[in-house]
């Protein structure tokens, strides 16, 4: 049956029929921190999927490499379909990954890992060269005239976050620090970049890896008198807001929604017609794309509903 348009219905993407392959189980394993709204989006499309493709999901998710990949084992051991994990660690999570593989289990890999999921022996990747996506913003910033820029890494060892950051570096060509917070804890967020702004009065703009660490970042900015500009990767209902109302400037949209979507049905896919999304050799990227003032009214009606 066609698909239907619903841009500006506020119901953000179309409903559409179950599938009447046979039932499966898929265990997506992340490194979300519980309360993310960006892992809560992803979480929404593999839902999404997973109820378009007749499969139970299993969500789980942990911060550290060897509790995450401890859940992936568990997935190995509860004889699921298959497995969709991200790979922020991808050392850490090796080993696990290639315990699916032995069993009989196919993984892709979503959102993080983009350098290592063919490494691991994943069928397939769904999500941004977080590298080439940190240049684009380097290069902004440059155009932007920037003279001395702050990246915030709210998960220290995260290669996704750390290849944002050395991207922002290269696209930018000046200087570049890195601060490390603890994306946890928003209080403590919030005062770490204050008391960096306090500290250096020259810090003109602050780049920040996610929608609630750029509202943090605002707050901290109003709290230090600084006329920092706030930038950031990937969105939220709140982040568009903060964009309408000049307070975060732009932001860089991966779409987690489409992540975890993307993730599952080519699960469903391979299982049930054979099917390796990038012939099993080439990334599917879901990113990136500047969310501004000028285009976020196009995307404010889906953040609203929650799926961007």
């Amino acid at each position: 049956m066609p698909l239907t348009d619903l841009r500006g219905s506020g119901l953000g993407f179309a409903r559409l029929p179950q599938a009447d392959t046979p039932r499966f189980t898929v265990a997506m394993v992340t490194h979300g921190p519980p309360g993310d709204t960006f892992w809560d989006l992803v979480r929404k499309g593999a839902e999404s999927a997973a109820k378009k493709d007749n499969i139970e999901l299993k969500y789980s998710a942990e911060m550290q490499g060897p509790d995450q990949a401890t859940l992936v084992q568990n997935a190995v051991d509860s004889k699921v379909n298959a497995i969709a994990v991200t790979l922020a660690r991808p050392e850490a999570m090796k080993s696990a990954v290639q315990s699916a593989i032995t069993s009989g289990i196919p993984v892709v890999a979503l959102n993080a890992g983009i350098n290592d999921w063919r490494t691991v022996g994943a069928k397939a990747y769904f999500g941004q060269d977080e590298r080439i996506s940190g240049e684009a913003v380097g290069k902004r910033l440059a155009g932007e005239d920037a003279k001395k820029v702050v990246c915030v890494i709210q998960d220290q060892g995260n290669v996704a976050l750390e290849s944002r950051c050395a991207g922002v570096a290269a696209g930018f060509g000046g200087t570049v620090e890195n601060l490390n917070v603890n994306g946890t804890d928003m209080p403590s967020v919030q005062s770490t970049i204050t008391a960096k702004l306090q500290q250096d009065p020259s810090i003109d703009h602050i780049v920040t890896l996610g929608a609630p660490i750029a509202l943090a970042a605002s707050e901290a900015a109003a709290n230090a008198g600084s006329t920092a500009k706030i930038v950031t990767f990937d969105t939220n209902a709140a982040l568009v807001d903060a964009i309408k109302a000049g307070k975060v400037q732009w932001a860089i949209d991966q779409q987690p929604f489409l992540q975890g979507y993307l993730a599952v049905d080519s699960l469903w896919l391979y299982k049930t017609n054979g099917n390796v999304s990038g012939g099993g050799v080439s990334p599917v990227l879901t990113g990136p794309a500047f969310v501004t003032k000028a285009n976020v009214a196009s995307v404010a009606a889906f953040a609203a509903h929650g799926t961007r």
